[in-house]
């Protein structure tokens, strides 16, 4: 029988952000479902109970728990890493799933508060929660960051540049830090998701043209769903990556993005 050593998560501690739904919640249990405890992290706590309750029950008490964090706060953020701490351990894997987006238009049109907000939620506060856990990895010989980035980062946008320019600066922040950070055995890469069907990119496809179109123009004739993220996320975590994977921007699109 093949050994599916590779994929074993058993022991790890992974915090999640952003993951109270839609693609934070499948990875988290994708996450879980290879071993892993997990931290369910978004805005309301009552979402992550939720979200953790599904988990657990799926896969076993004690596999998740929720702690709520607005990503904007810096004192928030380094609450939840705290209090991760506090509950399971150090930390050895990093989601960074959390972002987003109030403003859909033209940048000739964009307030600038919510461009500073685009820019800190989306690349500002994941700086700082790499930086927040990353003592852990270096104290136990390596782990793995992840950022969410999009496949928008490829692209311009008539009503996404602000957002796309967020993401393209989250693949830019990866690189950087898998390069300070590789000599401790830390690898940090980015998961561009395609067109997933989540309430975050609702407004892309909950219409007949708009998902029509998206279908049209992607190879695999579908558009993604969060299940979808669950492979690439399990594999970035585990010892299948380990050996040398870092600072890569890995697209999960169903091809329309098959040459970046």
């Amino acid at each position: 029988m093949v050994s599916t050593d590779l994929f074993d998560l058993s022991g790890k501690v992974a915090l999640l952000t952003g993951a109270s739904k839609g693609m934070g919640e499948a990875m988290a249990e994708g996450l879980a479902e290879h071993g892993a405890r997990v931290v369910i992290s978004s805005r309301k706590l009552d979402q992550c109970q939720e979200a953790a309750d599904r988990i657990n029950a799926k896969c076993g008490a004690d596999s998740a728990i929720a702690i709520a964090c607005n990503i904007g706060y810096k004192d928030q953020l380094q609450g939840l890493v705290d209090e991760t701490r506090a509950q399971l351990g150090p930390i050895d894997i990093l989601v960074a799933n959390a972002g987003v987006n109030p403003f859909y238009g033209s940048m000739s049109e964009i307030p600038d508060e919510a461009f500073d907000k685009i820019m800190g939620s989306n690349v500002r506060s994941n700086h700082w929660l790499c930086q927040m856990v990353a003592p852990d990895m270096m104290e136990r010989g390596g782990g793995s960051i992840m950022i969410t980035a999009s496949t928008g980062a490829f692209s311009g946008s008539e009503v996404l540049g602000t957002y796309n320019i967020s993401k393209l600066a989250d693949i830019a922040l990866i690189r950087n830090l898998a390069l300070e950070w590789g000599p401790k055995n830390i690898r940090v890469n980015a998961i561009c998701p395609g067109l997933i069907k989540t309430d975050f990119a609702k407004a892309l496809w909950d219409n007949p043209e708009g998902e029509r179109r998206a279908n049209e123009a992607t190879p695999l004739r579908r558009l993604g769903e969060s299940e979808d993220l669950k492979g690439v996320v399990v594999f970035l975590a585990s010892d299948a990556a380990s050996g040398y994977i870092t600072g890569q921007a890995m697209t999960v699109c169903g091809g329309t993005n098959m040459w970046r």
